[in-house]
């Protein structure tokens, strides 16, 4: 639906340019709308990720154009792009929607994350990684044009030994002589926890394995075998799409106990664990976001946009883990938008990447701004700076029962000082083999 409108605005531009009218009322009107190119994927070994995210966060900008009649009279606008996943198509709808004016990118993988990092500040689109993609780039003097909002790789990975270690073991010096299993999808996205889990065996003494999963992880036999012959104390699931059930099944046919697996928040919805069946029951996962549709922004989106007839998924995933987090990713956007607006002075027009870029190194989600955009409690309180686009850095803890997720955790901390060391020695590296000179944040307005 939006695609096709999109593309009508285009038309309708080049009409009005021919006519003369462009800069009338009609062209006025026209020019009132925020336009956002979506790289997304329903299609393939990752569709139910992909679907879910995508999906929500267009439910949430229909609602926000239903409820609200836009950010400030500004209408969003959007078009989808399938990437299947697949680096090049990734890299291919970037081009396409760069082409368009798109002010914002955020691909939904850690894989076209790296392939678009070194074009998006020549070209002044934001490249935003909300739970994903490069760590490091939390570090905004040297990557002042991503954002790995609300937590990142390094800190979940963190989260995840103080979660088993506070949580699971009694204290953190219980770590000391267990074994731990890191079972990876074998591409960049799986690669990202390796340095700052190795940092933390040190630290605290555990053994650490790497065993990876080769794409799409539908066969795991023989890593099931071998994490059987290593007699791990916990397996840290790092998975994704048709891995994840894979590796619930396969590791309750070898005998390991589902409790002792921990999976990253990419392998914790619904679609990750009721394809496994009773395998399931008792495993854990992290997440940055909550599940269900008992906030008010999911009842506003039930209210204006499925009672409607408006809604872009099947109603029964509304509130699930994948389309809740896709309302994060709306909430954040549109955020950036209004806030850029105001500062800028441009309420009632659209904004640009680089204001917009502005405004996601100063999001300020307070308790207060959470309850007021109904999400008090779905997302944790986040503030960013020039220093830190990261802005939250903590993650919960759920559990399936075999029919429902149940939190077990308050928000954990991970490692801050050994986290952000870690990101600045990456940083400072890639600044030095980019040629980049660090930002002073000092001197930031």
């Amino acid at each position: 639906m939006k695609r096709m409108h999109s593309k009508w605005k285009q038309s309708a531009m080049v009409a009005l340019a021919v006519t003369g009218l462009w800069g009338s009322g009609v062209g006025q009107a026209l020019s009132a709308e925020q336009y956002l190119g979506l790289p997304s994927y329903r299609v393939g070994a990752y569709a139910a990720g992909g679907s879910g995210v995508f999906g929500g966060w267009i439910d949430y900008m229909q609602m926000i154009n239903e409820r609200d009649g836009g950010v400030n009279g500004v209408k969003l606008v959007w078009e989808e792009c399938e990437t299947e996943y697949n680096n090049a198509r990734g890299v291919e709808c970037y081009e396409r929607f760069k082409a368009k004016g798109n002010t914002f990118f955020s691909p939904l993988s850690t894989g076209i994350t790296y392939s678009v990092l070194d074009r998006v500040a020549q070209d002044k689109i934001p490249l935003v990684t909300i739970g994903y993609g490069r760590s490091d780039a939390a570090d905004g003097r040297v990557f002042p044009w991503v954002f790995p909002l609300v937590t990142h790789y390094w800190s979940q990975a963190s989260a995840m030994i103080n979660f088993i270690g506070k949580e699971k073991l009694g204290s953190m010096d219980q770590l000391k002589g267990k074994k731990i299993v890191l079972l990876y999808h074998d591409s960049a996205y799986g690669k990202e926890p390796h340095e700052v889990l190795k940092r933390l065996s040190q630290k605290w003494g555990f053994e650490l394995e790497l065993i990876p999963v080769a794409h799409p992880g539908n066969e795991q036999q023989s890593q099931w075998l071998q994490i059987r012959q290593i007699r791990p104390d916990f397996v840290i699931l790092w998975g994704w799409g048709v891995m994840n059930p894979t590796a619930l099944s396969t590791a309750k046919r070898t005998g390991f106990p589902i409790d002792k697996i921990i999976g990253v928040w990419w392998a914790g919805a619904e679609e990750d664990v009721i394809p496994a069946g009773s395998a399931s029951t008792g495993y854990i996962a992290a997440g940055f976001n909550a599940v269900g549709d008992q906030y008010p922004v999911i009842q506003d989106i039930k209210k204006y946009v499925y009672a409607k007839g408006k809604g872009n998924l099947d109603p029964k995933r509304v509130g699930s883990v994948y389309y809740n987090r896709g309302v994060v990713h709306g909430i954040i956007y549109v955020e950036a938008v209004r806030l850029a607006q105001e500062h800028f002075n441009k309420k009632g027009q659209p904004v640009t990447g680089e204001e917009i870029r502005w405004a996601l190194e100063h999001l300020n989600f307070t308790p207060e701004r959470l309850k007021q955009l109904g999400a008090d409690g779905f997302l944790p309180v986040m503030q960013t700076s020039c220093m830190d686009h990261e802005g939250a850095g903590v993650v919960k803890f759920q559990q399936w029962d075999g029919s429902k997720w149940k939190m077990i955790s308050d928000w954990i901390v991970p490692d801050r000082v050994l986290v952000r060391q870690l990101v600045e020695e990456s940083a400072a590296k890639y600044a030095q083999e980019k040629g980049i000179t660090p930002r002073d944040c000092s001197k930031e307005g």
